[in-house]
């Protein structure tokens, strides 16, 4: 007896690859089957095909899916979505026409998260993040990456590790814990830059490590932020503590930080508005994903990244809301999709591909989620349209009927907006 099955669907997107990231010419393939059905049991999925392949009886519980649309569980796998306070002042200065480095200039822009974020206390951020994480449940996240970033000193990185770790009882999304400590130089440390990097290495990464805080390490490898070399201490210092690494890299200037995931093995470099030649071909060679923030641009007012030149160039892309309180205040993957395509020049088999599978490898998922395969963690979406394409064609709007998570029915509405 089955524990759910899902029928009479009018595509269910598999999205299936054999438990690896798909690139170039693959990210096209993302098979769909008419007329499907998926059916669950204990947590994992036990088939998917045709319909008439499958006795409905045979199930706890028998959902109609006709004129709907299958997907697997979204994963966002880049956000800083654990932080207090807003910053929306500063957001009405900037189209009013000021700057970022005028913003900061003045005592904002991250100092005022960081400034935030460490007079609240646990349980304020706690109540923060599950409204977040409410909304990307609601759009279709069921896994979800979080950075600490915001407290930028021993005690308010530890706090907010903690606070992540702690929200993975307390909400059905899936989280996946990444310090960030090497954020940037904070505010009290401005004259001090070998004094917080020292913290980094030898206070900050133990803790961290010895208790099991994060899976990930990653650095904003950047002009203004860390350099190469300091990125790669970091990173070799965690490497060697039992973290994997990630890596901000070429968001505003081609600083190297590509190059530097690859030769750490990071399992994504993301941002890469202005990747490099040489940043690409070893990232394909490293395995390294490339995972693009087509949010960012559009709240900064930037240009996107070209997904186009490293699809092409036979990279495995994904994309992701990067939802913090500076650069992209947004929860919503299907707006994500949506940019992709209409900005991104990316074809909506490839957005599809680089919101599931690919952004499960971009945080070393991909065996177990990212696609609904026999024997895979049951994460399923159910849309109201009768097409995948319609999710990314009609933006603005919440097509999200159900969500399954881990086999577990978590979330159902009623209507539909199709």
């Amino acid at each position: 007896m089955m524990d759910v099955i899902f029928y009479n669907a009018s595509q269910v997107v598999t999205v299936a690859s054999g438990g690896r990231a798909r690139s170039g010419a693959e990210m096209r393939d993302i098979g769909v089957i008419e007329d499907g059905a998926v059916a669950i049991k204990d947590g994992k999925f036990t088939y998917v095909g045709p319909s008439d392949g499958i006795d409905i009886s045979d199930a706890d519980r028998s959902i109609n899916a006709f004129g709907k649309t299958l997907l697997p569980g979204l994963v966002d796998s880049h956000t800083h979505l654990v932080f207090a306070g807003a910053r929306e002042e500063e957001f009405a200065r900037r189209i009013a026409g000021a700057t970022y480095a005028e913003i900061a200039a003045s005592g904002g822009g991250i100092n005022t998260t960081v400034k935030a974020t460490r007079a609240a206390s646990k349980i304020e951020l706690i109540e923060y993040a599950l409204h977040r994480l409410d909304s990307c449940l609601g759009f279709g996240a069921t896994t979800v990456e979080i950075k600490s970033g915001y407290g930028l000193d021993f005690e308010n990185e530890i706090k907010m590790l903690e606070v992540i770790n702690e929200l993975k009882d307390l909400h059905v999304v899936e989280i996946i814990p990444t310090f960030l400590g090497a954020h940037t130089i904070p505010f009290d440390y401005k004259e001090r830059r070998e004094e917080y990097l020292r913290l980094v290495l030898d206070e900050m990464l133990p803790e961290v490590a010895s208790r099991g805080l994060a899976e990930y390490c990653d650095v904003f490898v950047e002009k203004g932020a860390f350099s190469l070399d300091e990125g790669r201490e970091i990173f070799t210092k965690a490497r060697d503590l039992g973290l994997k690494v990630r890596v901000h890299a070429d968001q505003i200037t081609p600083g190297g930080g590509s190059e530097l995931a690859a030769d750490m093995q990071a399992a994504s470099a993301d941002h890469l508005d202005n990747i490099s030649d040489e940043g690409i071909a070893r990232m394909k060679a490293s395995g390294t994903v490339a995972t693009l923030l087509p949010g960012v641009s559009l709240f900064l007012g930037e240009e996107y990244p070209d997904a186009r030149r490293l699809i092409d160039a036979g990279l495995p892309v994904s994309v992701a809301t990067d939802v913090n309180p500076g650069s992209c205040m947004s929860e919503n993957m299907q707006l994500m999709m949506s940019l992709a395509a209409l900005q991104m020049r990316m074809t909506m088999e490839e957005v599809i591909t680089a919101s599931t599978i690919n952004a499960a490898a971009a945080v070393d998922r991909a065996a177990t989620h990212g696609s609904i395969e026999e024997g895979k963690q049951a994460d399923l979406l159910m849309f109201d349209t009768p097409n995948f394409q319609r999710i990314l064609y009609h933006y603005g709007v919440n097509h999200l009927n159900t969500v399954v998570k881990h086999g577990n029915v978590v979330m159902e509405k009623r209507y539909a907006n199709a």
